[in-house]
């Protein structure tokens, strides 16, 4: 069978504290590190604790290990992961960018590479500019690249703007220039690394379908995304990364289940200085967080306007007098959206201790379509201790016109004609 990219043993190493070995820098980073040189080696003789450790500054750390999978041309791939799992660091391997420390990449085909925003532009030089600088980096030739300048220009919707500097441009004037110039190489191989979440609603629908073109073209794309949605309706088959391994190769239903299911329940960062990081060691922590439907069973995607029931298993270590549990829904750009408690909501926990189920059920939902998550927190009486903050499970909500370009929720009004 023909592979457009074939993936063997794929493997990454960096150096933690150190600059790799191999690496250029600048004239000033061989000065700092001659001088550097010295005090760490001082540094790790203090560090050493006579069982042959190594310094802690230079941990090993694996981005990839053993990761090997293939993709026929024409197919659709989402890469799903949490952040740190290696899903920017395979793009960048399959690109070019860096090498692998082990492993081998096959790869049949033109190649076409939208990673980061602003990858390949000149702040100083104009639109215009920066149109021939990036396409002749991915491979275009200056003919090719005049021929397509104006599609280019006007899929971007920058033409007011071609003449000015990229530096005066928004992030979403950014995407909408590189995902133009990259689409228009007209590449056998795509690869998106999340990107397009910067643009607004009608530019990320404009891309969905231009990628979709792409595919009838036999085109293979890869695609990294935290929108579930997205990996849905652009990929046939996806898999997950966890910490550096593909932990599933499968249908994106499978892939996504699996996302939703791990990772959750761990400490939230802002609070291990309150609370300490390690919840067995709390008053009171989550043990089991479940996102059900109304019907009781489990549910990861909700419609707008759908009822949702939350129920958490708790253990706690301790009795705990009238403790407040409070149960907030974050979204994937980090804005708290709502938040319900038992102390608002009139319930009265009295005395607990050991283990025990708390169910939350939230009528109709009016939030906008996006990704969000579960934060659950445990305080005292009076809102004076915190006992217990966990990040919960994610869910998502779908619908065909809201998203976050309306804000947070939609709740339907009146209109009328004043007279």
């Amino acid at each position: 069978m023909n592979t457009a990219i074939s993936v063997d043993n794929l493997s990454k190493q960096y150096r933690l504290g150190s600059r790799q070995r191999g690496s250029y820098g600048s004239l000033r980073e061989s000065l700092s590190e001659a001088v550097a040189a010295p005090l760490r080696r001082l540094s790790r003789r203090i560090r050493k604790n006579g069982s042959g450790a190594s310094d802690p500054l230079e941990d090993e750390l694996w981005a990839l290990k053993d990761v090997s999978f293939e993709i026929r041309p024409g197919e659709a791939l989402g890469i799903v992961g949490r952040n740190g799992a290696g899903k920017s660091t395979l793009l960048k391997i399959l690109s070019r960018i860096t090498a692998p420390t082990d492993g081998h990449v096959r790869i049949a085909g033109r190649l076409g590479c939208l990673l980061e925003v602003g990858t390949g532009f000149h702040q100083e030089l104009t639109g215009r500019e920066n149109i021939f600088l990036n396409g002749a980096i991915i491979g275009m030739g200056r003919r090719e690249i005049a021929q397509k300048f104006d599609a280019i220009v006007a899929f971007a919707e920058i033409d007011r703007f071609i003449d000015t500097p990229v530096k005066r441009y928004s992030s979403g004037m950014y995407v909408r220039l590189a995902f133009a110039v990259a689409a228009h190489m007209e590449p056998d191989i795509l690869l998106v690394d999340e990107v397009l979440s910067v643009g607004d609603l009608a530019f990320q629908r404009k891309c969905m379908d231009f990628s979709k073109r792409l595919l009838e073209q036999n085109c293979t794309l890869l695609f990294v995304s935290h929108n579930m949605f997205a990996i849905k309706a652009m990929c046939e088959r996806a898999i997950y990364l966890s910490e550096g391994r593909l932990s599933l190769d499968g249908t994106p239903e499978e892939v996504i289940r699996r996302y939703d299911q791990e990772g959750q329940l761990d400490t939230a960062s802002w609070a291990t200085g309150l609370v300490g990081s390690d919840p067995s060691k709390w008053s009171i922590h989550i043990k089991g967080c479940e996102i059900l439907g109304e019907d009781g069973e489990p549910r990861a995607v909700f419609e707008y306007g759908e009822s949702m029931r939350i129920r958490l298993r708790y253990e706690a270590q301790n009795f705990l007098h009238s403790p407040i549990f409070s149960i907030g829904i974050v979204r994937s750009d980090n804005v708290s959206c709502c938040n319900y408690n038992t102390s608002m909501d009139q319930f009265a926990t009295g005395t607990i201790s050991g283990s025990g189920l708390i169910e939350l059920q939230i009528p109709a939902m009016k939030l906008v379509a996006d990704v969000y998550t579960i934060q659950i927190l445990v305080w005292d009486s009076k809102f004076q201790h915190l006992y217990c903050a966990q990040v919960g499970k994610n869910f998502h909500v779908s619908h065909p016109v809201l998203s976050t370009e309306f804000g947070v929720y939609h709740e339907p009004a009146q209109w009328s004609w004043a007279e």
